[in-house]
């Protein structure tokens, strides 16, 4: 996530909720991360960090685990790449940011 205004704000909605968030900034960091008993992962689709291939591998190595990516609403085809990637669901970051808690 690029966006460290936005991270800090959904990490303060999850201490809230009493949830534990871990960043990973890249595809590298979050398959560092796949040894914790994660439920959710939240993928930023506009970061520059390759995140429709961090999808693809995290769905190599878990299927277990929730992935929920968030874009600009008018990528209707970066949607479309994310879903194939294996991303369970895929908000406009408008819809994403009423739905926090």
């Amino acid at each position: 996530m690029d966006d460290l205004f936005f991270q800090m704000k959904l990490a303060e909605t999850a201490k809230q909720l009493g949830v534990e968030v871990k960043v990973a900034t890249n595809g590298e960091a979050l398959m560092g991360l796949m040894a914790a008993e994660l439920r959710l992962v939240i993928v930023d689709l506009n970061a520059r960090s390759q995140p429709i291939a961090a999808i693809e591998k995290l769905r190599q190595a878990r299927k277990d685990v929730r992935v929920v990516g968030f874009l600009s609403h008018v990528q209707t085809e970066l949607a479309a790449q994310a879903q194939a990637a294996g991303c369970d669901e895929v908000l406009p970051r408008s819809s994403f940011t009423q739905n926090l808690a």
